[in-house]
């Protein structure tokens, strides 16, 4: 803190040389204004939808799921994806460059010995004996220095520094509910591909059954080879959509290998997944508590508040600048005569700079300040509007599954019993292979319909958890708006 005795002698100096200079930031002043949060109308996108004050997801929200594997997976993501060392890494940088800003705010010292060797004219203005000679000067000194802060510049720098550490801090979650929802959402796809799997195999079973009853009607003078050579036909398909299948599961196995940040050998202990859907209750405090329950919205906060120290440090630069110097040492020609009385070389005193003509810089870089200022509460408003949309987008995408959901059901029960008619009536000799054939169709795409609306709806669980800051909490958010 800057002693008051001190700011009450130097301020009427520094007032009056204030005002006799040239640079002025009047008129100089950031546009940009903040959103509110509670202002974005919800209240008809969330209606119908089940709200609970506690309904925030955990910080461990996988584990709802209820599959030891997918935790497990998380966890070596979160120990081993490069991701996160970057993330890290990021934070480290952004408290290395807030250590160094802020020590503009302490005194700073210093220490050197200088010895130099040098050779006097003897055509110049030293007479002899120095005239044509050599000499040794030695120098030992320890110098002081320290900037009273009386405009607080070096303090909004610091404070700058300091919330782009927060920001860097807050982005490293960010990056952690990134990881870990991406790596649930592929292990909810590898899901999708085991049932379709299980289905293709159960189609193949079928397929082959009904090859076999084709042949032997074929044998007894029922059908002709036409029908028996549509049954085999529908073998190579069968097979190739296994092939498929076990494809997408290998390449659903690499993904997550890396995604863990191991290589693909570690997919081959990767089993099939087990999931348990849950529904998820929005909180009922939207929107007004997605301020501090959004990473990326926390972290576009803190970067407003670093733009905004910024731009007091850009006004502080207008302000004179007062440096207290002080030096302490000897010196002398010759070593001998180096620490003896009177080598002494003390120096003391304060520095005053003002600006005064400086061509429009000061105002400038003021202006890019308000500038940035400007543009990171920009990114912070539409952080906040984004952040909202994709709570009430997941909401939407839910609602659709679940009305999919019953179609989907009652569509595959009409297909499965018009399937089983046709064979029955084939079996007995009533019907034809044509029958049979158009009634695997319709339901083949609805089983695989049914396998891939149960994916999609823990993906989008998933993603609403995401949407709704992953268990991320950030208590300065409060009051923030």
């Amino acid at each position: 803190m800057v002693h008051s005795g001190l700011r009450a002698r130097l301020a009427p100096v520094l007032a009056a040389l204030l005002a006799a200079g040239c640079a002025s930031f009047d008129g100089l002043a950031p546009k940009a204004v903040r959103a509110d949060a509670a202002a974005l109308a919800a209240s008809r996108s969330l209606a119908g939808a089940r709200l609970s004050p506690a309904a925030w997801p955990s910080a461990a929200w996988w584990q709802r799921f209820g599959d030891p594997q997918l935790d497990a997976l998380i966890a070596e993501g979160l120990a081993g994806n490069p991701g996160m060392r970057s993330a890290r890494a990021r934070i480290d940088r952004a408290i290395a460059l807030a250590a160094s800003s802020g020590a503009a705010l302490s005194p700073q010292a210093s220490a050197g010995a200088d010895v130099t060797r040098q050779h006097v004219s003897a055509n110049g203005i030293f007479p002899p004996p120095l005239a044509d000679s050599w000499y040794t000067q030695t120098q030992l000194a320890a110098s002081f220095g320290y900037e009273l802060d009386l405009w607080g510049r070096n303090r909004a720098a610091y404070d700058a520094a300091l919330g782009q550490v927060k920001a860097a801090e807050v982005d490293a979650y960010a990056v952690r509910l990134l990881l870990a929802s991406s790596v649930a959402r592929a292990y909810a796809q590898l899901g999708r591909s085991f049932e379709q799997l299980d289905l293709a195999h159960s189609t193949l079973v079928q397929r082959q059954a009904v090859l076999d009853l084709v042949g032997q009607r074929v044998s007894a003078g029922l059908d002709s080879d036409v029908e028996l050579k549509q049954a085999e036909g529908s073998i190579p398909a069968a097979r190739a959509r296994i092939a498929q299948l076990e494809e997408e599961i290998a390449l659903g196995r690499n993904l997550l290998a890396a995604l863990v940040g191991k290589g693909p050998d570690r997919g081959f202990a990767i089993g099939r997944p087990h999931l348990q859907e849950q529904p998820i209750a929005l909180p009922s405090a939207l929107p007004a508590d997605l301020l501090g329950r959004r990473p990326d919205v926390v972290a576009q906060r803190w970067r407003v508040e670093s733009a905004r120290h910024d731009i007091e440090a850009a006004k502080g630069q207008f302000y004179p600048n007062v440096n207290l110097s002080a030096l302490v040492g000897v010196q002398g020609i010759t070593f001998s005569k180096l620490l003896t009385r009177g080598s002494e070389i003390p120096t003391f005193g304060p520095a005053l700079r003002l600006p005064l003509f400086d061509g429009g810089r000061l105002r400038g870089n003021l202006a890019a300040r308000d500038a940035d200022y400007d543009l990171a509460l920009e990114q912070y408003n539409q952080t906040l509007i984004e952040a909202m949309r994709e709570v009430v987008d997941q909401l939407a995408s839910l609602r659709s599954a679940d009305a999919q959901r019953v179609q989907i059901e009652r569509a595959l029960a009409t297909a499965r019993q018009a399937h089983e008619l046709a064979l029955v009536r084939y079996r007995a000799g009533v019907g034809n292979y044509l029958q049979v054939l158009a009634t695997e169709t319709p339901l083949l795409e609805q089983q695989n319909l049914q396998a891939g609306l149960r994916a999609q709806e823990l993906g989008l669980s998933v993603n609403l958890i995401r949407a709704l800051g992953g268990g991320f909490e950030d208590a300065s958010a409060a009051g923030a708006s």
